[in-house]
């Protein structure tokens, strides 16, 4: 039997695969997969200008979540993502035990992946491996930077952030649920 390829997701993959959704099978495996430092460190043009996830060294470490890739190999997977990111492959992260090859922007998260494909008998697997791109995050910056949008930005960011799965827990998505603003927002947009 061959061995299955995943895509590990952790952000707006879950709950929205686009032209991805014809070449996986099954449902999300959630909370499964590699725990992958993460934050909202990335001002992302797909979606408005919203803050979107990407792993970031200095991020909450949380959980990954697979779903089965169709394809017969990790290559394939990998440009099926790419074209779901709407990015380059330099932009994909990728693990292929079958010809031993790997490739991520991460210290380390290669080696999480590799680990979690030989714990679930997996040919490979592949993730978004974007950059953050919001230089000086902190906390308080980017609850500033959210405040700062407007309209469908706005309305784009709040369903990104509160649409990420539940474990998802960063230190962002901590301060926005204890924020009075963040609050009134979210019921606004009945979340």
């Amino acid at each position: 039997m061959t061995k299955p390829i995943y895509i590990l997701g952790y952000g707006s993959l879950i709950w929205d695969l686009d032209d991805l959704a014809p070449k996986v099978t099954g449902d999300w495996r959630m909370g499964v997969g590699p725990r992958f430092p993460l934050e909202f460190t990335r001002i992302s043009p797909k979606r408005k200008q919203a803050l979107a996830l990407v792993i970031d060294e200095a991020g909450d470490p949380c959980p990954s979540h697979a779903i089965r890739s169709i394809r017969g190999t990790v290559a394939e997977a990998a440009d099926d993502l790419a074209a779901r990111e709407r990015t380059v492959l330099d932009h994909i992260g990728w693990v292929d035990l079958t010809n031993a090859t790997e490739q991520s922007n991460y210290s380390g998260v290669a080696d999480l992946v590799r680990e979690w494909c030989v714990a679930e008998n997996a040919a490979g697997a592949v993730w978004t491996d974007l950059n953050g791109n919001f230089d000086g995050f902190t906390v308080a910056r980017g609850i500033d930077y959210l405040k700062s949008l407007t309209g469908d930005s706005l309305a784009a960011a709040e369903e990104y952030i509160n649409c990420a799965p539940v474990a998802t827990d960063t230190p962002l998505r901590r301060a926005l649920a204890a924020d009075p603003w963040w609050q009134d927002l979210t019921r606004k947009a009945g979340r």
